[in-house]
């Protein structure tokens, strides 16, 4: 291949690689033209592409990451999957590729920093599709964050319920001496209430008539 071509592929393939989520390795080998068409027509639905390219000028394209490839990812005849989006349904289409062709051979993956092998790509290919598990996360969040409200509001609501209490015997409180001073001030009024007797006594002691009958209640509490 010309140079002039070379470089050519070196700049698509760091395009690719740039704009991509994570690579997955497959041998492609027995594969037919026909096939590799329909392969990669089915991973741009899911949002990846697919494409053989030399192992030294995939070296070259992934620049420093290359260093964290196993050499088994990228020797020998091997065509890359670019993942731009939907990681586990892009993985499900190769491996199931590879399980109904029975030439296609999954050989791993580099995702976030992370080298995948065989195995741990199917395991990514198992998994529910990103809507899904974001949905299915954000469930799990929810319940709790449910319950961490109510302990919140509960928390709030104590002290609350504090304040009040404290409220409402300051009030009794402040309430209590009222009847103390009121029952002060009826004390002299009871004091006088003999007095009133004793003048009733002697304006009805001055008719000489009704003195016996006065004798005579006074005789009544004494038995």
């Amino acid at each position: 291949m010309p140079t002039a071509e070379k470089e050519q592929t070196i700049a698509q393939a760091k395009e690719w690689y740039s704009k991509s989520v994570g690579v997955v390795f497959a041998d492609y080998r027995g594969l037919k033209v026909k096939q590799v068409q329909e392969l990669r027509k089915n991973l741009r639905s899911k949002g990846g592409d697919f494409h053989v390219i030399k192992n030294t000028l995939f070296r070259i394209a992934a620049g420093d990451d290359a260093a964290n490839l196993p050499d088994m990812l990228h020797n020998g005849p091997t065509a890359v999957a670019f993942v731009f989006e939907n990681e586990a349904e892009c993985a499900k289409a190769l491996v199931d590729y590879a399980k109904s062709s029975k030439i296609l051979k999954v050989k791993g993956g580099y995702f976030a920093g992370k080298s995948f092998t065989d195995k741990e790509i199917e395991a990514l290919s198992e998994l529910p599709p990103r809507d899904v598990l974001i949905a299915q996360v954000i469930g799990a969040i929810a319940a709790p964050l449910t319950n961490l409200v109510g302990t919140i509001e509960a928390l709030y609501a104590e002290p609350i319920r504090t304040v009040y209490a404290a409220a409402d015997k300051l009030s009794e409180g402040s309430a209590a001496p009222a009847p103390k001073v009121e029952a002060k001030a009826e004390e002299p009024a009871k004091a006088a209430e003999p007095a009133a007797p004793v003048e009733e006594s002697a304006a009805e002691a001055a008719p000489t008539e009704e003195a016996p009958e006065a004798a005579e209640t006074t005789e009544t509490p004494t038995e």
